[in-house]
């Protein structure tokens, strides 16, 4: 198969979905791989890496796309991408498409198959292809949500490690999934006081476990929320729906009744958010303020460290190429419910029912 790997365009983002090894092994598999040139300098391998491992450069988007039967790239296609994109192509990415209906629509007249990373199961129910991701995110949250309490930041100049004789910094995560416990490992290793609200009885009951009860886990209702995080110093969105729009937790209201300076960090960006306030940010411009309340919602937090995540992502997402580019999409996937969960469009339909039920499709 002809597996094309462009250049990520979407905002500061400097993540390649293949690393070199990654690309070597599709090669010794029997496949072409084309990489478009340039594509791999924000994460440090260099067009010569990819060559070494087996790969031909391209010189821009508009010919990779020509060339490649199978796209595999990190972010969603982006507008400028989209008239590139064929019906003979299939496109395996990370698309969130619950919260993006304009590029919903154009895969749907484009005409390909979609296959969303962040939809693709796994035999234990979980998220195998979202989950590296998910775990960088959380972790780069505590460290972004502790930046921006800083005071020359608009913080309200809580240390969230305290210090003797200082009690702590308090943070609430909203969601006990792979992103929200990821971030309260960040947590806890700096000393803060935290409490994770989930809605899931086992969620709670795992993390307490491993927490060794360093943490206070509350079942999800709106009154605890409510409660918890008013008082603050740092929220993180971490709730997730597979494949649908985040639920949001937070209303305005709320946001408005937060301790002034306090820091919310929402993961779910990519998903609609979990604010009421949330839009999207980008790496060159992450935060904006809201009634007095420091909002950080970069819809790419991964893509802050692109070299981690470039490794990571492509440990996930190589096995999965192999099985698409060795058997073709239609039959790897008709071999394969797990991976027949991340179709999200095929033929001019949207083909996931969380997806179609949130875009009301």
């Amino acid at each position: 198969m002809k597996i094309g790997i462009p250049k990520e365009i979407k905002a500061q983002e400097y993540r390649i979905a293949m690393v070199p090894y990654g690309v070597a092994e599709l090669v010794a598999h029997g496949h072409q791989l084309f990489i478009e040139t340039r594509a791999g300098d924000g994460a440090g391998f260099r067009d010569q890496d990819f060559q070494t491992a087996g790969a031909k450069i391209l010189g821009n988007a508009e010919e990779l796309y020509a060339t490649a039967e199978m796209i595999i790239k990190v972010k969603e296609p982006m507008e400028a991408e989209w008239p590139l994109i064929r019906a003979d192509h299939t496109i395996f990415a990370y698309l969130h498409l619950a919260a993006d209906p304009a590029q919903a629509t154009a895969l749907q007249k484009s005409g390909c198959t979609a296959i969303a990373f962040e939809t693709v199961t796994d035999i234990y129910g979980g998220l195998p292809l979202l989950a590296p991701m998910s775990e960088i995110a959380g972790r780069l949250s505590i460290q972004a949500g502790a930046h921006f309490l800083e005071s020359a930041h608009g913080g309200r100049g809580v240390l969230l490690a305290g210090i003797p004789g200082v009690a702590p910094g308090k943070v609430v995560i909203l969601g006990g999934g792979m992103a929200g416990g990821n971030a309260a490992r960040m947590a806890v290793g700096l000393g803060a006081s935290l409490v994770i609200i989930d809605r899931s009885p086992t969620a709670l009951r795992r993390l307490d476990d491993f927490f060794d009860s360093r943490v206070t886990t509350l079942a999800a209702t709106k009154s605890v929320i409510a409660d918890a995080v008013i008082d603050a110093d740092l929220v993180i969105g971490a709730a997730l729906v597979a494949g649908g729009k985040a639920p949001q937790l937070i209303s305005a209201e709320l946001i408005s009744q937060m301790q002034p300076g306090a820091v919310l960090v929402d993961i779910a960006i990519d998903q609609g958010g979990i604010a009421a306030t949330s839009r999207p940010t980008t790496h060159g411009d992450p935060v904006y303020i809201v009634d007095d309340v420091v909002h950080y919602c970069v819809a790419n937090m991964p893509g802050a460290v692109p070299r981690s995540a470039a490794h990571a992502l492509t440990n996930a997402i190589l096995p999965y190429a192999l099985v698409l580019a060795d058997n073709g999409a239609d039959q790897a996937m008709s071999a394969d419910p797990h991976l027949r969960a991340g179709l999200n469009v095929q033929n001019g339909a949207i083909t996931h029912e969380v997806v179609a039920e949130a875009l009301k499709k």
